[in-house]
């Protein structure tokens, strides 16, 4: 049985149920019939029974006995009830009192034996002269411990068969009728209990072998089981997309890892064959070189920041001062661009969070700003604190992102402008390293955009920083 399947085991449970439960309307069939009705008519017997003996022996064998003896004849229909009395209990072991037929027993030699003792006999068999059965009873007439004769009660047992028939069968029609709703209800509930089981042993099976894309009802079923099946199409969805980012992050990475690669390798071909000048070749080289360094790094921190195990080295952080670094180290750049940087910092404000991670996320920012802003417009750098968070944002004059564009601009590898973007030197990982270090420090990220005006990019930090972390003052 252990390794037999929930549909057999269901029916299995079900069959034994209903076994028991035909067991005991058999059992209660018997019951009402055996020690209701019967036992209730056999005590009629006896009180009747009983009230000729008392009778018997007040008055004996007497005209006045036998008149009673008549009258209670006459009262019971003759087809119920009849009241025999002899004198001579061997007429009952002969069927005497049931002529033409006294060659049939009416009581057995055990049985009037008993009798001998004192002991009334119930019993039931063949009625010999109307072959039917009958219950009858013996009760013996005792003097001075001597059998002086009996009185016997009998009562046709069609009398009780027939309404107890009727019960019968409104017993059996309900029970057959119950058996079959029984039946129907379970076929349906095992039904949608073991077609969604089944349906997700299928589906796991195709899940194994890399099909996501088939879905289960989430209509059959209980409720545990819509849930499961819910989580079950969650789960299929979940992995259908992990892997299609899979992929999709297989295919960009061996598409940016060969690009530089390729040029490497045509410009040592070009050198070799003397088509360009080998000092220009290894500068492009070396260009490509420092790209690929910059993908694999890139690559490298992300994968890092998305995983739950890589720790934050968080401390108190001065974040304008922070910001104040980053903008020095841009100096010439900014110079070259002949782009303004204008800065509106909260100088008192005091994060608790990663030094390294924070600047990278900074430096990225300002790089992408730099890049797309044109010459003689201005970059502004904000900083405020309000309520437990503070708000970072960083707002430029450039091109612009458009509006489709915005919702996948932090996905890895994705490029608004590829070309422009590989021209110079980006790696399409930026914005995604960004969105993972914001995440990891619980803070929020925000992206607005306008083509032709400029993009705002907004970080909302947690302050959570105690005066018992606060190492300085």
């Amino acid at each position: 049985m252990k390794n037999w399947s929930i549909k057999k085991k269901l029916w299995l449970t079900t069959s034994v149920i209903i076994l028991l439960i035909g067991t005991m309307m058999i059992w209660l069939t018997y019951f009402l019939y055996q020690s209701l009705y019967v036992e209730k008519q056999v005590e009629m017997l006896l009180q009747q029974g009983k009230q000729m003996e008392t009778s018997y022996y007040e008055h004996g064998a007497t005209p006045a006995f036998f008149e009673q003896l008549e009258t209670i004849n006459w009262l019971n229909d003759p087809a119920e009830i009849q009241m025999l009395y002899t004198d001579d209990p061997m007429l009952l072991s002969s069927g005497t009192p049931f002529e033409p037929f006294s060659a049939e027993q009416l009581i057995t030699y055990e049985e009037r034996q008993q009798m001998l003792e004192g002991e009334t006999i119930v019993l039931i068999r063949p009625h010999p002269l109307f072959q039917q059965d009958i219950l009858g009873i013996a009760i013996p007439l005792l003097e001075d411990d001597l059998l002086n004769g009996a009185l016997f009660l009998s009562m046709p047992l069609s009398q009780m068969y027939e309404p107890f028939q009727q019960i019968q069968f409104l017993l059996y029609s309900a029970g057959i009728t119950l058996l079959f709703v029984v039946i129907f209800i379970v076929a349906r509930t095992i039904r949608n209990i073991s077609d969604p089981l089944h349906e997700m042993k299928q589906l796991s099976s195709k899940m194994a072998s890399g099909d996501f894309s088939e879905r289960i009802a989430e209509d059959r079923g209980g409720e545990e089981l819509v849930q499961l099946a819910k989580s079950f199409n969650s789960l299929s969805s979940a992995l259908n997309e992990v892997e299609t980012n899979r992929r999709e992050f297989l295919a960009n990475v061996s598409h940016e890892l060969r690009t530089p690669l390729s040029y490497m390798k045509g410009y040592v071909e070009a050198v070799e064959e003397g088509v360009i000048e080998p000092k220009k070749g290894l500068m492009i080289i070396q260009k490509e070189s420092e790209r690929l360094e910059r993908i694999v790094h890139d690559l490298l921190d992300l994968a890092q920041l998305e995983g739950d195990s890589y720790p934050l080295k968080k401390e108190p952080i001065a974040l304008a001062q922070l910001i104040h670094d980053v903008c020095t180290s841009f100096e010439y750049t900014i110079h070259k661009t002949n782009v303004q940087i204008s800065l509106q910092l909260d100088e008192e404000i005091i994060i608790f969070a990663d030094y390294d991670r924070l600047e990278q996320v900074i430096r990225n920012l300002l790089d992408n700003a730099l890049r797309f802003t044109p010459a003689g417009k201005k970059i502004t750098i904000t900083l405020q604190s309000q309520a437990n968070e503070v708000k970072l944002s960083i707002h430029d004059q450039g091109s612009g992102i458009p509006k489709a564009d915005l919702p996948a601009i932090t996905e890895r590898f994705y490029r608004v402008d590829k070309g422009r973007t590989r021209k110079d030197g980006g790696t399409g990982l930026g914005l995604a390293i960004v969105s993972q270090i914001i995440k990891r420090h619980d803070g929020t990220l925000t992206i607005e955009s306008t083509e032709g005006i400029g993009t705002s990019v907004t970080i909302f930090l947690p302050t959570n920083i105690s005066e018992q972390s606060y190492p300085f003052g």
